[in-house]
């Protein structure tokens, strides 16, 4: 079983005691580079500079976050391969740089497994499935419902082939058992317009980003994809709890260097990510951005990326997916 941890149940604490005195062998003497694969403004980017002051603070040199969007991040990705492995490089992970480019890009620039060392799981944040005013479904089941009864008449938009939204909507049909036709659009702000003007009937992504228009009445959240009810909508079911065992529908992101990083560089890394992670401001920071702390042991993360690889490699050769 994967040694995965929500920090502010404290168990941060023994995560972090095995490496205390390995971490002590290394001190960094500059600042350290944060890269993101993405743009500005995301959970991504939320994530990453919420963490990069607390981490700095710990490490005694700032942590400067460098935004490397283009390319589904392999942009990023290939730039933080070639990096020299001593600490001073470090990449923002994700489940779309890690588990799905892997099994939809067959030239894939980089190895997600040999070219990276983990250092740790820093946050999940649960898709959310809504319709918008096209749609009279008022539940999950009855969307479920809706679409078995018309193959191929429904369908729902994403921000892009291979997107977090496609990737999750893809997984419920084929847990599902329906045919729902998917209409990629060019980032989140064209496909909320259209899901909002009613010319799609469904999506899937972040909660921020669906929050505002549920409040004004315009969209339904129908289930969310996490293990559990997200505490922000408690009355809004598990895509799980309504009969789809097992299913888990989140991105997440974690921190990992180039591969041939020392070990002490990896186990201070990992020590003092965890504790900005537990600190009061990254915890209050990411669950305001509906994102779920957690934390790992660089073994455990590898093997989390490891069975992620694995999960979604499935989803996309089931729904035959490729990269544009």
């Amino acid at each position: 079983m994967l040694k995965l941890f929500c920090v502010h149940s404290l168990a941060w604490v023994a995560l972090i005691a095995p490496f205390s005195s390995e971490a002590q062998g290394w001190s960094p003497d500059r600042p350290i580079r944060l890269i993101v694969p993405y743009g500005v403004g995301g959970s991504s980017d939320v994530i990453a500079r919420s963490l990069a002051v607390e981490l700095g603070k710990n490490l005694g040199q700032s942590v400067i976050v460098e935004n490397k969007a283009g390319g589904q991040g392999v942009i990023a990705m290939q730039e933080a391969a070639r990096a020299t492995p001593d600490g001073y490089t470090i990449i923002l992970g994700h489940v779309g740089t890690l588990a799905v480019n892997p099994a939809m890009m067959q030239k894939l620039p980089y190895d997600a497994q040999k070219d990276f060392a983990p250092v740790t799981l820093l946050a999940k944040v649960p898709m959310v499935f809504a319709v918008g005013p096209k749609s009279d479904a008022t539940s999950l089941l009855q969307f479920i419902s809706q679409a078995k009864a018309a193959p191929g008449k429904l369908n729902y938009g994403s921000a892009g082939n291979g997107s977090a939204g496609h990737l999750a909507f893809e997984m419920l049909k084929s847990s599902a058992g329906i045919d729902v036709v998917h209409v990629p659009y060019k980032g989140t702000g064209a496909q909320m317009t259209d899901l909002l003007a009613g010319n799609i009937d469904a999506a899937a992504a972040g909660l921020p980003g669906f929050l505002p228009h549920v409040k004004s009445g315009k969209l339904k959240i129908l289930a969310v994809g996490s293990a559990q009810r997200m505490s922000s909508i408690p009355d809004v079911p598990t895509v799980a709890e309504l009969g789809y065992k097992n299913f888990e529908s989140t991105q997440w992101f974690g921190l990992l260097v180039p591969a041939n990083t020392p070990e002490p560089v990896i186990a201070r890394l990992n020590k003092e990510a965890l504790k900005a992670l537990a600190s009061p401001a990254v915890q209050r920071r990411l669950i305001e951005d509906s994102s779920t702390p957690v934390g790992a042991g660089p073994k455990d993360f590898a093997l989390f990326i490891a069975s992620e690889q694995k999960r979604w490699g499935t989803v996309v050769r089931n729904a035959n997916l490729t990269a544009d």
